[in-house]
């Protein structure tokens, strides 16, 4: 009877193991929808080729990603550029977090339903603006690039509405969280939003924008780990896929100039 349950005893050890190392090779990153997640579904089958099951977790703000990779309850995430990053270590005391690979640059565009050209816009008009720090102080930053508004310092990342010297138009300014804007867009005479959050939303930054940033934007998106797991080779394998030809092509062919590969 001993002699029947040992191999028995053998085989559940083996599934043990097999599904202990299939559970260690399992990699959680958090995303938001476009594009990140879709990217990140775009290199499941190649990652699994490469023993690492990649579970995309979606999250529709940018608060929540960052947060649950700082709690371990993700093992990274790929929504963020590098100055959101800093505000975001600033205010959680504790971040461990830092950029593994730059992947892509979403440029960041202004949107009207009721003007196409910059010189339409009225005095007094009603420009809406996203509330985080970094991505207020970039559409600070493009509407100075566009003589909107003229800024202490037109190179300040951080810029605030009370760092605004002239402002000839008296525009007046919505600051709202980023996911919101483009559902108010019909509200507003300008809206400046996020390219994952106009594309949700079937805006083209390339053909519905008023007006965009170039290509040389220093917003790139990044892939985030924490300082414990940077270095596994999941999070490496990942990083490689993320900055691969085929991602470059996908992006490429996929968005058509709205997102733009930085590497």
């Amino acid at each position: 009877m001993i002699r029947k349950l040992i191999p028995h005893l053998f085989a559940g050890a083996a599934l043990a193991f097999s599904v202990g190392a299939h559970a260690a090779d399992k990699l959680v990153i958090a995303a938001t929808p476009v594009p990140h997640a879709e990217i990140l579904e775009h290199i499941k089958p190649a990652l699994a080729k490469e023993g690492i099951d990649l579970q995309v977790k979606v999250f529709t703000d940018y608060v929540q990603p960052a947060a649950q990779t700082n709690e371990k309850q993700v093992d990274g995430n790929f929504f963020l550029h590098q100055p959101y990053l800093d505000q975001f270590k600033k205010s959680h005391k504790n971040d461990i977090e830092v950029p593994v690979a730059k992947v892509h640059v979403e440029p960041f565009a202004a949107y009207s339903q009721k003007y196409k050209k910059i010189a339409d816009i009225p005095n007094g008009a009603t420009i809406a603006i996203p509330n985080d720090p970094s991505n207020s102080g970039r559409a600070l930053l493009l509407l100075a690039r566009n003589g909107l508004i003229k800024l202490k310092d037109n190179t300040n990342i951080s810029a605030t509405q009370k760092d605004i010297v002239e402002n000839p138009k008296k525009l007046k300014f919505r600051a709202l969280e980023a996911a919101t804007l483009p559902r108010v867009l019909n509200q507003v005479d300008v809206a400046l939003i996020n390219t994952n959050y106009a594309l949700e939303a079937k805006l083209n930054p390339v053909k519905d924008s008023l007006f965009i940033e170039d290509a040389n934007s220093p917003y790139a998106n990044l892939l985030v780990a924490r300082e414990d797991n940077k270095d596994s080779p999941a999070i490496k394998k990942l990083a490689a896929a993320l900055n691969s030809p085929d991602v470059k092509k996908f992006i490429e062919e996929k968005y058509q100039g709205a997102i733009v590969p930085a590497f």
